[in-house]
Formats: structure tokens, sequence, C-alpha cells
């Protein structure tokens, strides 16, 4: 498995932008897919984005315009660029990666809360 660590969740005003960060443990070139979930109170984890190893990318519908996933090779890390929050994008974020034996690594989850 990969170990993932998160970085830049927080507190942000409605309309405000966040910058998620996930770091992998080795390459990833060895990942075939990169994500962000995030699960909000009292609701199921759901699918944010996601990135595989071509660049391809998938959003949620309710974050298409508002939210880029990226990466950077030489730092094994994937980025969330999250602007024009909104309170209902409140929700601890986590971050997922498939590596190419299929096995899915978990990081540890970010809150981030968006106030109105």
């Amino acid at each position: 498995q990969v170990q993932l660590v998160e970085s830049g969740g927080g507190l942000v005003q409605a309309g405000g932008s966040l910058r998620l960060s996930c770091s992998a443990s080795r390459s990833i070139f060895s990942i075939r897919v990169m994500g962000w979930y995030r699960q909000a109170p009292g609701k199921q984890r759901e699918l944010v984005a996601t990135i595989t190893i071509p660049g391809t990318t998938n959003y949620a519908d309710s974050v298409k315009g508002r939210f880029t996933i990226s990466r950077d090779n030489a730092k094994d890390t994937v980025y969330l660029q999250m602007n024009s929050l909104k309170p209902e994008d409140t929700a601890v974020y986590y971050c997922n990666a498939l590596d190419r034996n299929y096995a899915l690594s978990w990081g540890q989850g970010l809150q981030v809360t968006v106030s109105s």
C-alpha cells in the first residue's frame, strides 16, 4: 500500500479558496488513480475528483467548474484547488490511491469548513 499524507484543510468563508495537498510515499507513477473524496456529517463518503496516470480527470457534478485536481510528478503529490467554496462543501476530505496491484490506500482526512 501507499502511505498518503494530506495537508491544507481549514476554515474559510463562503466564496473563498483552499488548496489541499496529498503526498504519496512512493512515485505516483506506480499509482493508477489518485482521488479526493469527502464525507459530511451524517452522509456517505462521496467522490470529489480523480486523476489517472495519463492525467485524465473526473469530477463530481457538484464541484465541476469550481475545483481542479492536478498533480506534481516530481513531488509525488496531488492537489485539489477549491474555489468559490460553499457551505455545502463542508466535510472531511480524504485522499486515496489505487496502485498498480489494485491496492487501495486512504489518507487520514482533512477537515474543511466553509462558513456562510
